[in-house]
């Protein structure tokens, strides 16, 4: 037996711990081409939020009693493909899970030497992938540029506001506390809290380029800063994640005309053909240091639903995510 997280019911508002549930499942045999993975860590992101409504978006919604899958690392522990071995660490969608079966040919292996294996859910893995897309593809930053990133201590912001420094831009960032102010500045951003400080006030010298993860008032104030010509890529709306009702949007997008902005929205599965490309640039920085890997570590799968809903408290510096398992490897 092992266990699993399954939702309970579809959040209303606010997601609370009381809409999932953790439940014991069978294991079961291995067939040709599968491999059986023991999690060590599981990784909790904003956009499942969006899966929960049971509204089909870009992917597929969570069903009430039904797994939730989603980025994983783990040890194999046992094995019937032939480029996985016993003991390998592989990132895989197993979601909220202690262990599962996954086909061997959508596992991808993980050198532990190159990088620790839980940065492939952070800065090596989604997050840091959509960042460096969000910037170098969608927005086409240039060096002396100014950007402005809002949730800029989250897993994708801290990563998007350290590859722009590394690339030579002057980067404002906000965040939801002093702690993650100051953690920002000693990355050299220009950080601001935004519940003690106007975003509108912070960034009134203008910008280039806005990397929205926040949408709502933050996005209305990037309209009012942005230079002629500037752009806005579109990553997410944190803010209006949990509305039970639509809110108005930005009351100045008269601004997109008569500034001649580029607004475009963006969804990094459909840029996977890239991904070796953001390895062969980002990988290096982590692995010298010059890219900070944050990461606020919860333990034991029970406690996968306080992780979630802390994203939306704001619990998390970086990458949030859930030790489910020892890292050495073992038997299920």
């Amino acid at each position: 037996m092992t266990r699993e997280v399954v939702l309970s019911a579809r959040p209303q508002g606010v997601p609370q711990e009381g809409d999932f549930e953790v439940r014991e499942t069978d294991e079961r045999d291995l067939a040709d081409g599968e491999v059986l993975v023991r999690n060590v860590f599981v990784s909790v992101d904003p956009y499942m939020r969006g899966r929960m409504t049971g509204v089909r978006t870009y992917v597929a919604p969570y069903e009430v009693g039904g797994p939730i899958d989603g980025g994983a690392v783990g040890r194999v522990v046992a094995s019937k493909h032939e480029s996985v071995a016993e003991g390998d660490w592989v990132l895989s969608q197993l979601g909220w899970c202690e262990a599962g079966v996954a086909e061997g040919k959508r596992l991808r292996r993980l050198d532990p030497a190159l990088a620790a294996p839980s940065t492939a859910l952070g800065a090596l893995g989604m997050p840091g992938f959509t960042a460096w897309i969000g910037l170098t593809e969608i927005a086409d930053v240039k060096e002396g540029e100014t950007l402005y990133v809002s949730g800029a201590a989250g897993a994708v912001g801290s990563a998007a506001v350290q590859i722009a420094k590394l690339k030579g831009l002057h980067v404002i960032g906000s965040a939801g506390s002093d702690e993650k102010v100051e953690w920002l500045r000693s990355l050299g951003v220009e950080a601001f809290n935004y519940r003690e400080t106007r975003a509108k006030d912070a960034l009134a010298d203008g910008i280039d380029v806005y990397f929205d993860n926040v949408g709502g008032d933050q996005l209305e104030a990037a309209f009012a800063a942005l230079r002629p010509f500037g752009r806005v890529a579109a990553c997410g709306a944190i803010s209006r994640y949990n509305d039970q009702q639509p809110e108005p949007g930005p009351r100045n997008m008269a601004f997109i005309v008569g500034k001649r902005l580029r607004v475009q929205g963006f969804i990094v599965s459909d840029h996977f053909a890239r991904f070796d490309d953001f390895l062969r640039e980002v990988g290096p920085w982590v692995a010298e240091g010059k890219l900070e890997c944050r990461e606020t570590m919860l333990e034991g799968i029970e406690n996968v639903p306080t992780a979630f809903a802390g994203l939306f408290r704001g619990d998390n510096t970086g990458k949030m995510l859930v030790r489910v398992g020892p890292d050495e490897p073992s038997g299920v």
